[in-house]
């Protein structure tokens, strides 16, 4: 009886603090760079930066955990398997420590440490986890904390440094009746693991001086690595004996099934009791490998690597097998965009003062149909034969050709995409383009870019008198002079482009606010700060977007503003003021994401708009931003992190992607494109079955369609018009009251009357 109600409330507290979101998210992680590794029910457990796959034993299947079935999306340390209670515990390095139980979906979150006030938050790291008599002690960069695993709560705390400090414990072990803890500057203390009175750092006796980096205990034998990867093993007569020593640092340290396997950047080597080498890899054929983890399992070797995911090896083989889930090449995607059924994405870095250093060189990714498509750094250096290529930050489809892609660099030139193959790489050796005062260090740094209705690609160059740039279909260049409209050459960098439906070309400035350009007369104007000069909030642009109604949305480092009027922006005279959002919040008028730093906009087929920000996640707000449908965290959705690079949207089937400073995710959105016909109408779900609560769409709708739904007796119960691909009906009698069980009619007509379409919808209550 007494497990029985420990484990209901371990459900309740479970389901209190986590949440699972595959009904409606997708995640998209990278599990290349494998942190720790660890083995139980029959599976091997591969935690990678800030996800987590398993590998089964049995049917060699392969499963990923990651934000969507409620983990965090912080950076991993390290992580344990325990046989004894069936949980997966993964520590992190922001002192959060998640714990998934053997046949639930979700997660538990243990936030004791990280919410702890009084210890530092480069202090809180998980280090270490050891599993001892059903207890977990966690080392940790303060000392170490003791969880029952038995009730689920924490214990005793043990600040174990002089005068009871904080000290980074790296691993603990426990040999007969001692608990030993290494620590990475303070040596190896040991305590009587028994003793409740071991929270007094005097009961502590420091065993050795120095730098640790672990310490295990295998057998009846006790090992320790130092700072200088340094192999030493205890003498009860003499103490701490050098035995072995490691030429590369030793990067993983650890024992289970009766092995100490030691890992460094280039070899595993496996011992038993006596340092005995059991086996060895120092080098794998087909695999160019870089190690940070390992693991030893029933002669199997169980390698993690930096950029290749898991390598199995058997013992006596020099052969690999590698594990690794579909997925794009990091998790620090920068830049995206989407078409139909694909997505591309860049991982390149530039600051909040767009200084792209440190350089980041790092290749490319492609997902179509559901497969993923990575081109690493130097396949891409030699498709397009250049030496260097770096900080590719931006990335435009062509809306005409989506097999032509476009990616700016932010020192490097425009590289350009064909059938997911890199083609040419455009900079000062074949195209106008020039390297502003032959600085190198500066380069031609590129970023926003959109594309005309005849297909001109325009974009701009930072610090050059000639930084708007028109890209041909034929391939030609056409560089125009901003220098009477700005200091081009000064000016910190130019950020977004936009081109309205008349095909004229906005674009931002960091400093300057925003610039417009009409190709047909070659006139330039622009709006900055202060009412009657553009009413921005600041200067400084982050990023532009048309909506349907060829209204210009503006995201700036401090607010959003709309240009109503953009037809009028070249008109003298006219009053070309950006307006901000007023809303009413608790009865109050407030500017709408008010000293918000916004990072992108994009607009859905239904003329709503994905609003992402650098500290506050991402804001799904109506066509005239009066109301907020959606609001999205890392705390009640599965982003990564409330830092939202840029957004995507599939407009085919309403995915909208979200490139986070963590990882990439996608919501399954309903907004599509409006269509041509009306060929394609359908609803969904359908049938409404008792447990679905949510919203039916009606997708493959033309552009302001009108939509009708009748009961069987021909009784109107909705109606609305289309702003672009689809409608969503709550199942309510224009919301008064839930609609019985039966079936409905859907009556269509296009806006001009031509076309029209029936479709049904069965409800059952």
């Amino acid at each position: 009886m007494k497990q029985l109600v420990r484990v209901v409330l371990i459900l309740q507290i479970f389901f209190l603090q986590a949440q699972n979101f595959e009904n409606r998210w997708t995640g998209y992680f990278s599990y290349i760079s494998v942190k720790s590794i660890s083995q139980g029910n029959d599976k091997i457990y591969a935690a990678a930066e800030n996800a987590i796959f398993t590998y089964d034993l049995s049917n060699q299947e392969i499963a990923t955990i990651t934000t969507i079935n409620g983990l965090s999306g912080k950076t991993i340390t390290t992580a344990h398997y325990s046989d004894a209670y069936g949980l997966y515990i993964i520590g992190y390095e922001n002192g959060l420590i998640e714990i998934a139980i053997d046949g639930e979906d979700n997660i538990l979150k243990v936030v004791d440490i990280l919410d702890k006030p009084t210890i530092p938050p480069n202090n809180k790291k998980i280090n270490h986890f050891n599993e001892y008599n059903g207890r977990l002690y966690i080392s940790t960069g303060y000392g170490i904390s003791v969880y029952n695993l038995d009730t689920l709560e924490f214990g005793d705390t043990y600040f174990i440094g002089d005068l009871g400090s904080q000290i980074n414990i790296t691993q603990t072990t426990v040999l007969g009746d001692l608990i030993y803890a290494s620590s990475s500057e303070n040596g190896i203390k040991s305590a009587l693991v028994a003793d409740e009175s071991i929270i007094d750092f005097e009961e502590w006796t420091t065993v050795i001086e120095g730098g640790y980096k672990g310490i295990q205990s295998l057998g009846s034998e006790l090992y320790t690595v130092n700072n200088n990867n340094t192999i030493l093993k205890f003498d009860l007569d003499v103490g701490f004996l050098q035995i072995d020593f490691f030429i590369s640092p030793v990067l993983d340290f650890g024992v289970a099934s009766e092995v100490l396997t030691i890992t460094t950047e280039n070899s595993i080597k496996a011992y038993t009791e006596g340092y005995s080498l059991l086996e060895e890899v120092n080098n794998l054929i087909d695999f160019d490998y870089k190690l940070q983890s390992g693991y030893t399992f029933n002669n199997t070797f169980y390698l993690g690597t930096k950029e290749l995911g898991m390598l199995v090896v058997p013992f006596a083989s020099s052969q690999a097998e590698q594990i690794l889930p579909d997925g794009p090449l990091f998790n620090q995607p920068f830049a995206i965009d989407a078409s139909p059924d694909q997505l591309w994405v860049a991982f390149g870095k530039i600051d909040l003062f767009f200084n792209p250093y440190p350089l980041t060189k790092r290749g490319i990714s492609n997902f179509r149909n559901k497969e993923w498509l990575n081109v690493n750094y130097n396949d891409l250096k030699d498709e397009v034969n250049v030496n260097d290529i770096n900080d590719l930050s931006y990335v435009k489809i062509n809306p005409n050709n989506t097999s032509e892609v476009y990616m700016s660099s932010y020192q490097k030139g425009m590289l350009k995409i064909n059938n997911q193959t890199p083609s040419i790489l455009y900079n000062e050796t074949n195209s106008p383009m020039d390297i502003p005062g032959g600085d190198n260090a500066l380069g031609i740094r590129l970023y926003g870019s959109d594309f005309d209705r005849e297909e001109n690609l325009w974009f701009v160059q930072s610090r050059a008198n000639n930084g708007l740039v028109k890209l041909t279909p034929e391939g030609q260049f056409q560089l125009i002079d901003l220098s009477n409209i700005i200091d081009a050459e000064n000016e910190q960098a130019l950020s977004d482009v936009k081109v309205s439906r008349e095909g004229h070309v906005f674009f931002g400035a960091v400093e300057s606010g925003l610039i417009g350009y009409n190709p047909t007369n070659n006139e330039f104007n622009k709006i900055s700060e202060g009412i009657g000069n553009g009413n921005l909030p600041t200067n400084n642009i982050r990023t532009l977007a048309f909506d349907n109604q060829n209204r210009l949305w503006i995201g700036t480092l401090k607010g959003l503003r709309v240009l109503y009027s953009v037809g009028s922006f070249f008109e003298n005279g006219s009053n070309i003021d950006a307006q901000p959002i007023i809303i009413l919040e608790d009865g109050v008028a407030q500017e709408l994401l008010f000293e918000q730093s916004i990072t992108d906009i994009e607009v859905d087929g239904a003329n709503n708009k994905w609003v992402s920000t650098a500290t506050s996640g991402v804001f799904y707000l109506s066509s005239n931003g009066q109301e907020t449908l959606l609001r999205f965290t890392s705390d009640n959705s599965p982003l990564p992190s409330d830092n939202v690079l840029d957004i995507a949207i599939d407009d085919k089937n309403g995915t909208v992607y979200f490139a986070t400073k963590d990882g990439l995710v996608a919501y399954n959105g309903t907004s599509t494109a409006p269509g041509e016909d009306l060929e394609s109408v359908y609803a969904y779900p359908n049938p409404v079955r008792p447990t679905y609560l949510g919203n039916v769409t009606i997708d493959g709708l033309t552009a302001k369609a009108n939509v009708k739904i009748t009961d069987i007796t021909g009784n109107l119960v909705f109606e609305t018009t289309s702003e672009g691909g689809s409608v969503a009906w709550d199942t309510t009698a224009f919301g008064s009251y839930k609609v019985a069980s039966g079936v409905y009619l859907v009556l269509i007509t296009s806006d001009d009357n031509l076309l029209t379409k029936v479709t049904k919808i069965m409800i059952i209550r």
